[in-house]
Protein backbone atom coordinates (compact mmCIF):
# COMPACT_ATOMS: atom_id res chain seq x y z
CA UNK A 1 0.00 0.00 0.00
CA UNK A 2 1.44 3.51 -0.95
CA UNK A 3 0.45 6.74 0.58
CA UNK A 4 0.82 10.77 -0.68
CA UNK A 5 4.17 12.66 0.51
CA UNK A 6 1.63 14.46 2.91
CA UNK A 7 1.23 11.25 4.91
CA UNK A 8 4.09 10.14 4.80
CA UNK A 9 5.56 13.42 6.57
CA UNK A 10 2.99 13.12 9.12
CA UNK A 11 3.82 9.53 10.26
CA UNK A 12 7.94 10.74 10.22
CA UNK A 13 6.49 13.84 12.35
CA UNK A 14 5.20 11.67 14.46
CA UNK A 15 8.18 9.63 15.08
CA UNK A 16 10.25 12.85 15.78
CA UNK A 17 11.68 12.42 12.21
CA UNK A 18 12.12 16.35 10.98
CA UNK A 19 9.92 17.65 8.00
CA UNK A 20 9.16 20.92 6.95
CA UNK A 21 5.95 23.03 7.70
CA UNK A 22 3.20 22.14 5.28
CA UNK A 23 -0.79 22.32 4.75
CA UNK A 24 -2.74 20.02 2.66
CA UNK A 25 -4.88 22.15 -0.02
CA UNK A 26 -7.39 21.03 -2.89
CA UNK A 27 -8.29 24.35 -4.40
CA UNK A 28 -5.73 27.71 -5.65
CA UNK A 29 -7.76 29.61 -2.86
CA UNK A 30 -6.61 27.61 -0.41
CA UNK A 31 -2.92 27.46 -2.17
CA UNK A 32 -2.96 31.08 -1.59
CA UNK A 33 -4.28 31.41 2.03
CA UNK A 34 -1.40 28.01 2.79
CA UNK A 35 1.51 29.95 1.42
CA UNK A 36 0.18 33.09 3.49
CA UNK A 37 0.05 31.31 6.40
CA UNK A 38 3.51 29.74 6.11
CA UNK A 39 4.89 33.37 5.87
CA UNK A 40 8.07 32.59 4.14
CA UNK A 41 9.55 34.43 0.71
CA UNK A 42 9.00 31.25 -1.10
CA UNK A 43 6.56 28.23 -0.51
CA UNK A 44 6.49 25.08 -2.99
CA UNK A 45 3.63 23.67 -4.25
CA UNK A 46 3.45 19.93 -4.96
CA UNK A 47 1.58 17.40 -6.25
CA UNK A 48 0.48 14.69 -4.23
CA UNK A 49 0.30 11.51 -6.49
CA UNK A 50 1.34 7.91 -5.97
CA UNK A 51 4.77 8.36 -8.03
CA UNK A 52 7.84 9.35 -8.05
CA UNK A 53 9.20 12.08 -10.67
CA UNK A 54 6.93 15.01 -9.63
CA UNK A 55 9.75 17.04 -10.22
CA UNK A 56 10.74 16.60 -13.60
CA UNK A 57 7.18 16.31 -14.86
CA UNK A 58 5.95 19.38 -13.74
CA UNK A 59 4.75 18.66 -10.64
CA UNK A 60 6.83 20.64 -8.09
CA UNK A 61 7.13 24.11 -8.34
CA UNK A 62 8.38 27.42 -6.22
CA UNK A 63 6.00 30.07 -5.35
CA UNK A 64 7.47 33.88 -4.37
CA UNK A 65 3.91 34.82 -3.41
CA UNK A 66 0.85 33.62 -2.29
CA UNK A 67 -0.49 34.77 -5.36
CA UNK A 68 2.00 32.83 -7.17
CA UNK A 69 1.04 29.98 -5.08
CA UNK A 70 -2.86 30.30 -6.09
CA UNK A 71 -1.81 30.85 -9.97
CA UNK A 72 0.19 27.27 -9.93
CA UNK A 73 -2.10 25.69 -8.05
CA UNK A 74 -5.02 26.76 -10.55
CA UNK A 75 -2.73 25.06 -13.23
CA UNK A 76 -1.40 22.13 -11.62
CA UNK A 77 -4.91 20.69 -10.14
CA UNK A 78 -6.52 18.44 -12.31
CA UNK A 79 -3.92 18.19 -14.47
CA UNK A 80 -2.94 14.59 -15.80
CA UNK A 81 1.05 14.39 -14.45
CA UNK A 82 3.08 12.57 -16.31
CA UNK A 83 6.15 10.87 -14.61
CA UNK A 84 8.64 7.73 -15.04
CA UNK A 85 6.54 6.04 -12.44
CA UNK A 86 2.80 6.65 -13.72
CA UNK A 87 3.48 5.16 -17.58
CA UNK A 88 2.45 7.38 -20.42
CA UNK A 89 -0.93 8.17 -19.37
CA UNK A 90 -0.23 9.98 -16.22
CA UNK A 91 -2.02 10.54 -12.83
CA UNK A 92 -4.54 13.32 -12.04
CA UNK A 93 -3.75 15.53 -9.54
CA UNK A 94 -6.63 16.48 -7.39
CA UNK A 95 -4.44 17.02 -3.51
CA UNK A 96 -1.60 19.71 -3.47
CA UNK A 97 0.56 20.04 -0.15
CA UNK A 98 2.42 23.62 -0.17
CA UNK A 99 5.20 23.71 1.95
CA UNK A 100 7.59 26.36 3.57
CA UNK A 101 10.60 27.09 1.96
CA UNK A 102 13.91 26.26 3.35
CA UNK A 103 17.72 27.47 3.01
CA UNK A 104 18.94 24.63 2.31
CA UNK A 105 23.03 23.59 2.07
CA UNK A 106 23.30 19.83 0.26
CA UNK A 107 20.94 17.54 -1.01
CA UNK A 108 21.06 13.39 -0.24
CA UNK A 109 19.39 10.52 -0.56
CA UNK A 110 18.53 8.51 2.04
CA UNK A 111 15.67 5.33 1.97
CA UNK A 112 15.40 2.01 4.27
CA UNK A 113 13.86 -1.42 3.05
CA UNK A 114 14.25 -4.81 3.25
CA UNK A 115 17.11 -6.47 1.47
CA UNK A 116 16.27 -9.73 1.06
CA UNK A 117 19.44 -11.43 0.15
CA UNK A 118 20.63 -10.69 4.15
CA UNK A 119 16.82 -10.46 5.35
CA UNK A 120 17.40 -7.39 7.42
CA UNK A 121 16.36 -4.14 7.35
CA UNK A 122 18.99 -1.88 5.69
CA UNK A 123 19.58 1.75 5.27
CA UNK A 124 20.89 3.30 1.71
CA UNK A 125 22.14 6.43 1.11
CA UNK A 126 24.11 8.61 -1.12
CA UNK A 127 25.69 12.61 -1.65
CA UNK A 128 23.69 12.26 -4.64
CA UNK A 129 20.20 13.71 -3.40
CA UNK A 130 17.29 14.64 -5.76
CA UNK A 131 17.82 12.89 -8.67
CA UNK A 132 16.77 9.26 -10.13
CA UNK A 133 18.27 7.16 -7.14
CA UNK A 134 18.03 3.97 -9.46
CA UNK A 135 20.26 5.56 -12.32
CA UNK A 136 23.00 6.57 -9.67
CA UNK A 137 22.42 2.72 -8.48
CA UNK A 138 23.22 1.81 -12.60
CA UNK A 139 25.91 4.09 -13.36
CA UNK A 140 27.89 4.74 -10.44
CA UNK A 141 26.91 1.67 -7.15
CA UNK A 142 30.07 2.87 -5.64
CA UNK A 143 28.08 6.01 -4.54
CA UNK A 144 25.46 4.43 -2.85
CA UNK A 145 26.08 3.56 1.27
CA UNK A 146 24.85 0.27 2.88
CA UNK A 147 23.90 -0.32 6.54
CA UNK A 148 22.37 -3.79 7.76
CA UNK A 149 20.77 -4.08 10.49
CA UNK A 150 20.71 -6.44 13.17
CA UNK A 151 17.31 -6.97 13.95
CA UNK A 152 17.81 -8.45 17.52
CA UNK A 153 19.81 -5.29 18.73
CA UNK A 154 17.90 -3.00 15.97
CA UNK A 155 19.86 0.62 14.58
CA UNK A 156 23.21 1.43 16.60
CA UNK A 157 24.25 5.08 16.83
CA UNK A 158 27.85 3.82 15.53
CA UNK A 159 25.74 3.44 12.00
CA UNK A 160 24.28 6.18 11.62
CA UNK A 161 28.04 8.10 12.64
CA UNK A 162 29.25 5.50 9.77
CA UNK A 163 26.65 6.72 7.00
CA UNK A 164 27.23 10.47 7.90
CA UNK A 165 30.95 10.19 7.71
CA UNK A 166 30.11 8.00 4.43
CA UNK A 167 28.16 10.93 3.57
CA UNK A 168 30.32 14.10 4.13
CA UNK A 169 28.45 15.34 7.44
CA UNK A 170 30.81 16.85 10.07
CA UNK A 171 30.22 18.76 13.30
CA UNK A 172 26.40 18.70 14.39
CA UNK A 173 25.05 17.48 11.83
CA UNK A 174 26.76 14.17 12.79
CA UNK A 175 24.30 13.79 15.62
CA UNK A 176 21.75 15.19 14.27
CA UNK A 177 21.63 12.83 11.34
CA UNK A 178 22.05 9.96 13.60
CA UNK A 179 18.85 11.18 15.75
CA UNK A 180 17.20 11.27 12.38
CA UNK A 181 18.15 7.83 11.39
CA UNK A 182 16.95 6.31 14.87
CA UNK A 183 13.34 7.82 14.35
CA UNK A 184 13.17 6.79 10.83
CA UNK A 185 13.98 3.39 11.83
CA UNK A 186 11.54 3.50 14.84
CA UNK A 187 9.07 4.60 12.25
CA UNK A 188 10.07 2.06 9.70
CA UNK A 189 9.45 -0.78 12.26
CA UNK A 190 6.04 -0.09 14.00
CA UNK A 191 4.17 1.10 11.13
CA UNK A 192 5.12 -2.30 8.88
CA UNK A 193 6.58 0.09 5.93
CA UNK A 194 8.08 -1.68 3.14
CA UNK A 195 9.87 1.43 2.28
CA UNK A 196 10.70 5.02 3.48
CA UNK A 197 12.49 6.70 1.44
CA UNK A 198 13.94 10.45 1.22
CA UNK A 199 14.65 11.82 -1.82
CA UNK A 200 16.35 14.67 -0.92
CA UNK A 201 17.10 14.61 2.31
CA UNK A 202 18.56 18.28 3.01
CA UNK A 203 20.92 19.80 5.14
CA UNK A 204 20.15 23.36 6.01
CA UNK A 205 22.96 25.97 6.63
CA UNK A 206 21.81 26.24 10.32
CA UNK A 207 23.24 22.52 9.98
CA UNK A 208 19.52 20.76 10.51
CA UNK A 209 18.99 17.83 9.07
CA UNK A 210 15.39 17.73 7.22
CA UNK A 211 13.12 15.35 5.13
CA UNK A 212 12.35 17.42 2.01
CA UNK A 213 10.50 14.84 0.95
CA UNK A 214 8.39 10.97 1.98
CA UNK A 215 7.88 8.20 -0.21
CA UNK A 216 6.37 5.58 2.11
CA UNK A 217 5.08 2.14 1.24
CA UNK A 218 3.44 -0.30 3.52
CA UNK A 219 3.38 -4.00 3.66
CA UNK A 220 -0.02 -5.45 2.52
CA UNK A 221 0.20 -8.36 4.92
CA UNK A 222 0.41 -6.11 8.10
CA UNK A 223 -2.27 -3.50 7.34
CA UNK A 224 -4.71 -5.51 9.89
CA UNK A 225 -2.73 -4.53 12.69
CA UNK A 226 -2.22 -0.62 11.05
CA UNK A 227 -5.38 1.07 11.50
CA UNK A 228 -4.26 4.54 11.59
CA UNK A 229 -2.15 3.56 7.90
CA UNK A 230 -5.24 1.90 6.13
CA UNK A 231 -7.67 4.99 7.21
CA UNK A 232 -4.68 6.86 4.66
CA UNK A 233 -5.24 4.96 2.04
CA UNK A 234 -6.56 7.07 -1.17
CA UNK A 235 -8.43 4.77 -3.66
CA UNK A 236 -8.21 7.46 -6.00
CA UNK A 237 -4.80 6.87 -6.80
CA UNK A 238 -5.23 3.47 -7.50
CA UNK A 239 -6.38 1.17 -10.37
CA UNK A 240 -9.78 0.50 -10.10
CA UNK A 241 -9.91 -2.78 -11.19
CA UNK A 242 -7.11 -3.38 -8.59
CA UNK A 243 -9.51 -1.51 -5.59
CA UNK A 244 -12.02 -3.60 -6.54
CA UNK A 245 -9.93 -6.96 -6.55
CA UNK A 246 -8.52 -6.14 -2.84
CA UNK A 247 -12.30 -5.86 -2.10
CA UNK A 248 -12.67 -9.61 -2.84
CA UNK A 249 -8.65 -10.82 -1.53
CA UNK A 250 -8.13 -11.13 -4.79
CA UNK A 251 -4.62 -10.14 -6.45
CA UNK A 252 -5.02 -8.60 -9.29
CA UNK A 253 -2.36 -6.28 -11.39
CA UNK A 254 -3.37 -4.87 -14.38
CA UNK A 255 -1.22 -5.13 -17.89
CA UNK A 256 -1.53 -3.70 -21.51
CA UNK A 257 -2.53 -7.20 -22.96
CA UNK A 258 -5.28 -8.70 -24.37
CA UNK A 259 -5.48 -12.11 -22.92
CA UNK A 260 -7.03 -11.99 -19.87
CA UNK A 261 -5.57 -14.88 -17.10
CA UNK A 262 -8.01 -16.43 -13.98
CA UNK A 263 -5.63 -18.65 -12.34
CA UNK A 264 -4.56 -20.25 -8.78
CA UNK A 265 -1.29 -19.72 -7.48
CA UNK A 266 1.17 -16.56 -7.99
CA UNK A 267 3.78 -19.37 -9.85
CA UNK A 268 0.96 -20.52 -11.74
CA UNK A 269 -0.31 -16.91 -12.60
CA UNK A 270 3.32 -16.38 -13.55
CA UNK A 271 4.08 -19.57 -15.56
CA UNK A 272 0.52 -18.91 -17.05
CA UNK A 273 1.73 -15.48 -18.17
CA UNK A 274 5.12 -16.48 -19.47
CA UNK A 275 3.09 -19.20 -21.97
CA UNK A 276 1.51 -16.56 -23.68
CA UNK A 277 4.27 -14.37 -24.26
CA UNK A 278 5.95 -17.43 -25.17
CA UNK A 279 3.66 -18.24 -27.95
CA UNK A 280 3.10 -15.02 -29.18
CA UNK A 281 0.29 -13.40 -27.11
CA UNK A 282 0.02 -10.79 -24.68
CA UNK A 283 -1.16 -11.03 -21.01
CA UNK A 284 -3.62 -8.09 -19.92
CA UNK A 285 -3.43 -8.80 -16.70
CA UNK A 286 -1.80 -10.67 -13.04
CA UNK A 287 -5.29 -12.19 -11.26
CA UNK A 288 -4.45 -15.04 -8.65
CA UNK A 289 -7.73 -16.63 -7.33
CA UNK A 290 -5.92 -17.78 -4.36
CA UNK A 291 -5.90 -21.43 -3.17
CA UNK A 292 -9.31 -21.81 -1.53
CA UNK A 293 -11.36 -19.09 -3.36
CA UNK A 294 -15.53 -19.60 -3.32
CA UNK A 295 -17.82 -19.77 -6.25
CA UNK A 296 -18.42 -16.27 -5.73
CA UNK A 297 -14.73 -15.35 -5.08
CA UNK A 298 -14.45 -17.10 -8.55
CA UNK A 299 -17.07 -15.38 -9.99
CA UNK A 300 -15.82 -11.95 -8.97
CA UNK A 301 -12.95 -12.30 -10.66
CA UNK A 302 -13.94 -13.14 -14.28
CA UNK A 303 -16.28 -10.18 -13.80
CA UNK A 304 -13.25 -7.96 -13.27
CA UNK A 305 -11.22 -9.24 -16.09
CA UNK A 306 -14.33 -8.51 -18.16
CA UNK A 307 -14.05 -4.67 -17.06
CA UNK A 308 -10.97 -4.20 -19.33
CA UNK A 309 -11.74 -3.35 -22.63
CA UNK A 310 -8.99 -4.63 -24.11
CA UNK A 311 -9.61 -8.32 -23.05
CA UNK A 312 -10.17 -10.02 -26.30
CA UNK A 313 -9.68 -13.23 -25.00
CA UNK A 314 -9.76 -15.19 -21.83
CA UNK A 315 -7.89 -17.92 -20.30
CA UNK A 316 -8.49 -19.84 -16.61
CA UNK A 317 -5.86 -22.09 -15.63
CA UNK A 318 -6.71 -24.09 -12.77
CA UNK A 319 -4.89 -26.56 -10.93
CA UNK A 320 -6.99 -28.05 -8.11
CA UNK A 321 -5.23 -28.67 -4.99
CA UNK A 322 -7.03 -27.45 -2.11
CA UNK A 323 -9.63 -25.88 -4.87
CA UNK A 324 -12.12 -28.25 -6.55
CA UNK A 325 -12.50 -27.67 -10.43
CA UNK A 326 -15.80 -28.37 -10.07
CA UNK A 327 -16.12 -24.56 -7.97
CA UNK A 328 -14.41 -23.39 -10.42
CA UNK A 329 -15.81 -24.39 -13.40
CA UNK A 330 -19.85 -23.15 -11.65
CA UNK A 331 -17.94 -19.89 -11.23
CA UNK A 332 -16.58 -19.22 -14.73
CA UNK A 333 -20.20 -20.54 -16.18
CA UNK A 334 -22.13 -18.28 -13.34
CA UNK A 335 -19.94 -15.23 -14.22
CA UNK A 336 -20.23 -15.89 -18.36
CA UNK A 337 -23.90 -16.07 -18.41
CA UNK A 338 -23.98 -12.87 -15.76
CA UNK A 339 -21.72 -11.16 -17.80
CA UNK A 340 -23.23 -12.34 -21.24
CA UNK A 341 -19.18 -13.36 -22.32
CA UNK A 342 -19.02 -12.22 -25.79
CA UNK A 343 -15.09 -12.84 -26.05
CA UNK A 344 -13.33 -15.99 -26.71
CA UNK A 345 -12.81 -18.40 -23.00
CA UNK A 346 -10.15 -20.63 -22.66
CA UNK A 347 -10.21 -23.18 -19.72
CA UNK A 348 -7.77 -25.52 -18.82
CA UNK A 349 -7.90 -27.45 -15.84
CA UNK A 350 -6.00 -30.40 -13.89
CA UNK A 351 -6.39 -32.00 -10.03
CA UNK A 352 -9.36 -32.31 -7.78
CA UNK A 353 -12.42 -33.11 -8.75
CA UNK A 354 -11.68 -32.55 -12.85
CA UNK A 355 -13.50 -34.64 -14.73
CA UNK A 356 -16.69 -33.37 -12.41
CA UNK A 357 -15.64 -29.34 -13.49
CA UNK A 358 -15.27 -29.95 -17.09
CA UNK A 359 -18.47 -31.86 -17.13
CA UNK A 360 -19.66 -28.90 -15.76
CA UNK A 361 -18.16 -26.97 -18.58
CA UNK A 362 -19.54 -28.81 -20.64
CA UNK A 363 -23.22 -29.22 -19.87
CA UNK A 364 -22.94 -25.67 -19.50
CA UNK A 365 -23.86 -24.86 -22.92
CA UNK A 366 -21.35 -22.04 -23.21
CA UNK A 367 -18.80 -21.76 -26.29
CA UNK A 368 -15.59 -22.89 -23.62
CA UNK A 369 -12.82 -24.36 -25.65
CA UNK A 370 -11.43 -27.04 -23.36
CA UNK A 371 -6.87 -27.28 -23.29
CA UNK A 372 -5.47 -30.42 -22.05
CA UNK A 373 -2.58 -28.58 -20.97
CA UNK A 374 -0.42 -24.91 -20.43
CA UNK A 375 0.70 -24.28 -23.83
CA UNK A 376 -1.97 -25.96 -25.91
CA UNK A 377 -4.24 -23.71 -23.58
CA UNK A 378 -2.21 -20.62 -24.33
CA UNK A 379 -1.91 -21.21 -27.92
CA UNK A 380 -5.61 -21.90 -28.03
CA UNK A 381 -6.11 -18.46 -26.66
CA UNK A 382 -3.84 -16.60 -29.18
CA UNK A 383 -5.63 -18.07 -32.43
CA UNK A 384 -9.24 -17.60 -30.87
CA UNK A 385 -8.20 -13.37 -30.74
CA UNK A 386 -5.92 -13.91 -34.24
Amino acid sequence: MKIHEYQGKQIFKKYGVPVPRGIVVKTPEEAEKAAAELGTKVTVVKAQIHAGGRGKGGGVKLAKSPAEAKQLASEMLGMMLKTIQTGPEGQKVQTLYVEEGLDIEKEYYLGVTLDRASSRITFMASTEGGVEIEQVAHDAPEKILRESIDPAIGFQPFQGRKLAFGLGLSGDSVGKFVKFCQALYTAYVETDASLAEINPLVKLKSGEVVALDAKVNFDDNALYRQKAVVEMRDVAEEDPREAQAKEFDLAYIALDGNIGCMVNGAGLAMATMDTIKLVGGEPANFLDVGGGASKEKVTAAFKLILQDPAVKAVLVNIFGGIMKCDVIAEGVVAAAKEVKLAVPLVVRLEGTNVELGKEILKKSGLAITPADNLRQAAEKAVAAIK
